[in-house]
């Protein structure tokens, strides 16, 4: 039977980084994995993040959705079917961070995936910088997506103290009560990415998963994360730096958790932006495309676009 693992976590956690370290590792223990890009939205940006990853020892596949939970579900269930004749030793999961993680338990309890795919690890990554004042919905994806975990990975440690990372585990644990899951973390996953050894694999790969039960608010569609697309926008580095800034700070556009995005800048060289209300990272890329996300509650399409803009 494949392994499959899934890495989760709630949005701008850090979950695209982690896994290309938790894949190049494989890779270069001589396994042959796939790598499912498991997206609710029309654009699936994290691709292109991990593009120089494909090789003779690995693939990568996606699902965009743009689409219904039922045709998403379809989807993912076909995709995991043909990646199950491909001969992988291991399949990686990465899914959206607004995901609900029962899809993946769910799909792999059907047939005839329950005959092809054993589940192996969930590892749900956790940042070390979580905002403290989080929406309803936001809370439960929090928690739903670490109840299961094997382990949870905390992200950006070298870049936060021990207070913060301690208040983190904290409001997770929070979380996981407020939704009725009597799972809470004594002990987490917390070194900096760089400096992992053979050993720490050895514990990841070994985390395995846990099944909890927990309870699911009845969250309205006002109380729902959203995606939305800006293509082509053609911002300068400064610009879009700067309207990320105005966009969290305009409640006209809605509740805005978490922007990201691709440009190129004045040397015509690709950059991605990551942004929370937190924190703003522009870092290089080999590749891209002219997109700006913006995810959130309750999101007004127009005044975000008159936003960008201006």
């Amino acid at each position: 039977m494949v392994k499959i693992d899934l890495i989760t976590g709630f949005l701008g956690s850090g979950k695209t980084t982690f896994l290309r370290k938790y894949a190049s590792h494989l890779i270069a223990q001589g396994q042959n994995i796939g790598i499912l890009e498991n997206d609710f939205g029309a654009v699936n940006v994290d691709m292109m993040l991990l593009g120089d990853l494909r090789g003779d020892n690995c693939e990568l596949e996606m699902i965009s959705g743009g689409c219904d939970t039922d045709t998403h579900r379809r989807r993912f269930k076909t995709k995991l079917i043909s990646m199950g004749m491909c001969g992988y030793d291991r399949v990686i999961v990465e899914p959206s961070g607004i995901y609900d993680v029962d899809e993946f338990f769910d799909t792999l309890h059907e047939e005839p995936l329950d005959g092809w795919y054993q589940i192996g690890n969930v590892i749900t990554v956790l940042d070390s910088n979580l905002e403290e004042d989080l929406p309803e919905g936001a809370e439960f994806l929090l928690a739903s997506q670490a109840a299961n975990a094997g382990c949870v990975v905390l992200s950006k440690t070298q870049e936060t103290t021990e207070e913060e990372q301690k208040n983190a585990v904290s409001h997770l644990n929070r979380s996981l009560n407020n939704i009725g899951c009597k799972r809470q973390f004594d002990e987490v996953f917390a070194k900096d990415w760089d400096k992992l050894t053979d050993e720490d694999f050895k514990q990841l790969l070994s985390c395995g998963y846990h099944m909890e039960n927990y309870r699911k608010p009845d969250l309205t569609q006002e109380k729902t994360f959203q995606s939305l697309y800006f293509m082509n926008m053609h911002l300068t580095e400064k610009k879009l730096q700067e309207a990320a800034k105005k966009l969290f700070l305009d409640k006209s556009c809605g509740k805005i958790f978490r922007i990201k995005g691709f440009m190129k800048n004045e040397k015509e060289q690709w950059i991605e932006m990551n942004a929370t209300k937190k924190n703003l990272v522009i870092s290089p890329i080999k590749m891209g495309q002219e997109v700006i996300i913006v995810i959130g509650e309750q999101l007004d399409e127009d005044a975000i676009r008159s936003c960008l803009e201006a």
